[in-house]
């Protein structure tokens, strides 16, 4: 099984990536996504310059934590895709964004317009992002699923626990490492179009990545894993003031000497911006 799949699904004339200052300078990223694969994929094409629009439902839960930990570099509105004028916003969002990223269930957005097809046709050259779960392939593919059933379904807890009962696994594993190559897959696509043109989907899915996890198998011997020290989280860290006051957080992971990762906007409060492009 694919780490992460990118597959062209339609024509439109090559564009270039960047604005000559930063790799993903003016790329336009358009974020439905939750908890929490998905946000931290735009939160990366973010630190690369993109200008990512968070956009959630106002009657939906999240968790304030997730919220603060994802949303650095984002621009975050409400949308309702239960009334027509959100939808029509959010339809017109789309029609000059660059990449379009959707964390529902599969088939959920297709039955109100928004699947990857109806989205090829809207804006061509767009690259489209399917962040789920179990695949878009297989009888789980309309499932709800999260990190701990991915956990589960792929033999990680049994592994974790062993040799006594499955043990969850200590961090959001599955949930973080699908962002990361969730963002990667829309790199690829972003360059692919910039030289061959067409548009794009992006597949990636918290099982995908659970089984590549299975496949490697033990990495370590956690009785001589040295946890990380005061020194290391200085150095992965950044401070930043933002609305929910100062915030001591990982930065970046990416080492680039002429364009160096990093987040112009603060993390915010969930609907702070109104839907339209900067």
């Amino acid at each position: 099984m694919a780490r992460v799949e990118v597959e062209r699904i339609g024509d439109a004339d090559p564009k270039p990536v960047g604005d000559g200052r930063r790799p993903l300078g003016s790329v336009r990223v358009l974020d439905l996504t939750r908890v929490l694969a998905g946000p931290t994929h735009a939160r990366v094409l973010a630190e690369h310059g993109a200008d990512a629009m968070l956009v959630n439902s106002p009657n939906l839960p999240n968790a304030p934590a997730f919220v603060m930990d994802t949303s650095h570099g984002k621009l975050s509105t409400f949308l309702d895709l239960d009334d027509a004028d959100d939808a029509a916003t959010l339809r017109g969002l789309a029609s000059t964004a660059d990449v379009f990223c959707q964390g529902y269930r599969g088939g959920a957005l297709a039955k109100r317009g928004l699947g990857p097809d109806e989205l090829a046709e809207l804006r061509p050259g767009i690259v489209y992002v399917t962040i789920n779960c179990y695949g878009d392939t297989g009888p789980w593919r309309e499932r709800p699923g999260w990190e701990q059933l991915a956990q589960s379904v792929t033999g990680l807890a049994d592994a974790q626990g062993e040799p006594g009962r499955p043990t969850l696994m200590p961090a959001a594993a599955c949930d973080y490492t699908t962002g990361y190559l969730a963002a990667l897959g829309t790199m690829v696509a972003l360059w692919r179009r910039s030289h061959e043109g067409g548009t794009w989907h992006v597949r990636a899915s918290l099982c995908q990545t659970g089984n590549w996890f299975a496949e490697l198998g033990p990495t370590c011997d956690p009785a001589a894993a040295t946890p990380p020290d005061a020194d290391d989280l200085d150095r992965w860290s950044v401070t930043t003031d933002t609305p929910f006051g100062r915030l001591r957080h990982l930065g970046p992971v990416a080492e680039l000497s002429a364009t160096p990762p990093r987040w112009t906007r603060p993390t915010v409060p969930l609907g702070t911006h109104q839907p339209a492009w900067p």
